[in-house]
């Protein structure tokens, strides 16, 4: 502030990330747009939250207090799905734990408001976004109120937030009170009435909600059905005490334009050099030779939040932005010629799913590839594959990965195999890794995924176009245990499929329940929202973890696990020591596999079999307000899946 000569900030950012300051990280990217704006913002990252001193480091901001978890809701950053505290944090220095709180967004709120009394607060990122209205807490098991009222925070910014910052930012500038900013999109307010409140959408009552699950998958429907810029309504949910939480609809997408102007700005695309001796952050690693190229996604899964916090619509950066970024890659010294990933939430969508959706919005009932690919669908992947092509003749270039995952469903309904030619002759590396996520049509069709027969397929084609070119290259399937609609049978099915396909699986994703996702709403209220008809639900902690153990079933450590799921599911045809088995009578002695008849050693690595599927809960890419995200450092590592940087994600 000295050297720039500021006596005060406009506006101080506080997040429970540390600081890196790149187009991945929604803290980066929000901060950037006000500077070009012309707004003075300073960042205060990791605050001890259990001192008032550590947020006034920078004084009393003139227009108020930005507040963000990070890239990671900070519950999932913190636990896994078994509830367990992790030893790691990827986006603190050294990877060190312990350095934000739980509930980050609900702590720092409150740390504000107890020492600013008056000051604006502006919460955004993954995990206000997704908590924006009442919602499940995995963690606590019950609903909680919307983030905005816990927090004490004035304005919550929902999705990714460029339009609505700025637009709050000017108001505050222009002397309008903060209570007064009620007509932005993309932002969520507190009320004591609706008497000024127009053209709205009644959701449950807190009340009605708290006394009946069900009017929970009620209104989390109608909050689903209006995501969208164009046709979404506004929404109100009412308290106690007359205090009403109301939902602007959603802020406009991002033009191609717009897109590139955000990822442009002047980013030094590196961690605070304070982290140096702490050995960085570790989460840049895995993004800093990576371009993100789209956002959106149409794919619609249940159980990612991405639908819930970036919408349906398919937003493009241009193709000479994103060569732009990849020039600016090789000239780094680090660059070793190998650019990690050029994607999104799906690397494969490069434009919207039809032409209809840019004039009326998406379809409030229909979705773009389930059950099957809806006939207006646009396939076109000659852009993405151009891309591609461009990206490795560039000086310095010596591999172009695709890591952030594809949509093989999309690519086979491409009537050209021109895109699925060009990624394996060139940018796979041995394993591609795509997301079935289970074989049982049943369970796929909670998911909102392709029936199996489309990945069979998928894995068939994959395998004639390797032995064209004379490749050996696999399909690696992620899988999920335990998804609502899976029994015992389905979690059987579906390990019988791994053992048909000869390999184990090294990564599993036990179904994390994570805010705000269409599956978590079946976790919490048994029904499947958008028909309301009871669907099964493995709530409970053990069966979870036979319906994970039997995806894995070749390691002794599962083997009482696997025994007893099989006995439970009455397929003890399965217990032997024929090759169709899974396991042994005995358990296994040491150094040996607990497989059955004829499986010998598990190898590691999987063929392009077609019957195996699934990452694990996608969580939600982008930043709402505060937080982007990238989609490369491994989806959504905790449910939600890539939360990169704007707060959203795609795996966890």
């Amino acid at each position: 502030m000295d050297a720039r000569g500021w006596d005060q900030c406009d506006f101080v950012y506080i997040c429970g990330d540390a600081y890196v300051d790149h187009p991945s990280f929604g803290m980066a990217i929000v901060s950037r747009v006000l500077d070009a704006h012309g707004y003075k913002v300073g960042i205060i990252c990791q605050p001890d939250w259990t001192d008032p001193a550590s947020i006034t480091v920078l004084g009393e901001p003139r227009l108020g207090f930005l507040v963000s978890a990070g890239n990671m809701d900070s519950m999932i950053n913190h636990y896994s799905v078994t509830k367990h505290r992790r030893h790691t944090d990827a986006y603190t220095p050294g990877g060190e734990e312990g350095h934000r709180p739980n509930r980050a967004v609900t702590v720092y709120g409150n740390l504000i408001r107890q020492t600013f009394k008056d000051a604006p607060i502006i919460i955004g990122g993954i995990e206000a976004s997704l908590r924006r209205l009442a919602h499940y807490d995995y963690w606590q098991d019950k609903l909680k109120r919307s983030v905005l009222l816990d927090s004490g925070a004035d304005i919550l910014i929902y999705g990714m937030g460029e339009h609505a910052i700025v637009e709050i930012a000017d108001a505050l500038d222009a002397g309008l009170p903060v209570d007064q900013i009620t007509y932005i999109n993309g932002t969520v307010y507190r009320t004591g009435s609706l008497d000024e409140v127009y053209d709205y959408d009644l959701l449950p009552s807190w009340d009605d909600l708290t006394a009946d699950k069900l009017n929970y998958a009620r209104s989390f429907n109608v909050q689903q059905q209006n995501m969208d810029p164009i046709t979404g309504h506004r929404l109100v949910e009412p308290y106690p005490n007359s205090v009403y939480v109301v939902q602007n609809p959603p802020s406009a997408t991002l033009t191609t334009d717009e897109m590139d102007e955000v990822a442009e700005l002047p980013y030094a695309r590196d961690w605070h050099p304070d982290y140096d001796a702490a050995g960085g952050v570790p989460a840049f690693a895995e993004i800093k030779f990576s371009i993100s190229s789209n956002r959106g996604c149409f794919g619609e899964c249940s159980f990612c939040a991405l639908t819930f916090h970036q919408g349906r619509v398919l937003q493009m950066r241009s193709h000479d932005s994103i060569m732009r970024e990849a020039e600016l890659l090789t000239r780094d010294p680090e660059f070793k010629g190998y650019i990690n990933d050029v994607g999104g939430p799906t690397a494969n969508f490069s434009r919207p799913a039809c032409d209809k959706q840019l004039k009326h919005g998406v379809c409030k009932n229909k979705r773009c590839l389930w059950p099957s690919v809806c006939k207006n669908m646009v396939v076109d992947e000659t852009g993405y594959t151009q891309l591609l092509r461009d990206l490795r003749q560039l000086p310095g270039v010596k591999k172009v990965f695709v890591r952030s995952g594809i949509r093989f469903d999309y690519t086979m309904a491409d009537a050209s195999d021109e895109f699925l030619r060009e990624l394996l002759e060139h940018h796979v590396s041995g394993q591609l890794r795509v997301a079935p996520e289970h074989v049982s049509d049943a369970v796929l069709s909670v998911m909102g995924k392709p029936s199996r027969a489309v990945y069979d397929a998928f894995c068939r084609k994959f395998e004639r176009l390797n032995r064209e070119y004379g490749l050996k290259q696999y399909v690696v399937p992620y899988l999920i245990s335990s998804h609502p609609g899976s029994t015992m049978k389905e979690a059987v099915d579906l390990a019988e499929a791994v053992r048909d396909m000869g390999y184990m699986p090294e990564q599993v994703q036990d179904f994390y329940p994570t805010p705000s996702t269409m599956s978590t709403c079946m976790y919490y209220t048994g029904v499947d929202p958008r028909t309301m008809k009871p669907i099964y639900v493995a709530r409970d902690p053990h069966e979870k973890a036979m319906q994970r153990a039997l995806i894995q079933y070749r390691k002794p450590e599962n083997y009482k696990l696997v025994r007893e799921a099989l006995e439970k599911a009455g397929r003890r045809d399965l217990i032997g020591y024929t090759k169709h088995c899974l396991i042994r009578p005995v358990p296994p002695r040491p150094g040996e596999t607990s497989a059955g008849g004829g499986h010998g050693a598990a190898k590691k690595g999987g063929k392009a079999h077609g019957g195996a599927a699934g990452k694990g809960p996608k969580g939600s890419k982008g930043h709402s307000g505060m937080s982007r995200a990238q989609n490369t450092a491994g989806r959504n590592r905790a449910a939600q899946g890539r939360q990169g940087a704007n707060g959203g994600g795609r795996r966890n």
